[in-house]
């Protein structure tokens, strides 16, 4: 039987994005397709730790890649403690209708300092009614 504590700490500490096309905010004429996403950090270890930066690559629907690297997010190095959440929303701003972003979140075990990456699942950013 796997212990928690066999499972790696990257593993144990998961990540849910929610994305919303923001119609009110986005311009065909403009080219200008705005999206928020609020992401949800779940820290279903045993141990605190700490979101230090955040690395995104976000795929238009172009093909043109954007990364984006940068201290913490909003502003923030959240601790998170354990089978604590940390949530939190933010935006991108795409040329075109569709996208895919993807990424990871460097981290740091609170107690021993080891960083780590979480890797965040490649999600869709979509205007309504996108076939892509």
């Amino acid at each position: 039987m796997t212990q928690v504590s066999d499972i790696p700490l990257e593993r144990q500490v998961l990540v849910d994005v929610e994305p919303v096309f923001r119609g009110d905010e986005s311009s065909l004429d403009e080219s200008r397709f705005v999206f928020s996403y609020t992401v949800t950090i779940h820290n279903h270890s045993m141990r605190s730790v700490q979101l230090l930066a955040r690395h995104w690559r976000i795929t238009q629907g172009s093909g043109k890649v954007q990364e984006v690297r940068g201290k913490g997010v909003v502003g923030q190095q959240p601790m998170i403690g354990p089978g604590q959440t940390f949530r939190y929303t933010s935006r991108a701003i795409l040329d075109g209708p569709v996208g895919v972003m993807e990424g990871a979140y460097t981290c740091v075990d609170t107690a021993s300092q080891r960083p780590f990456e979480v890797a965040i699942a490649p999600f869709r950013l979509a205007s309504p009614n996108q076939v892509h």
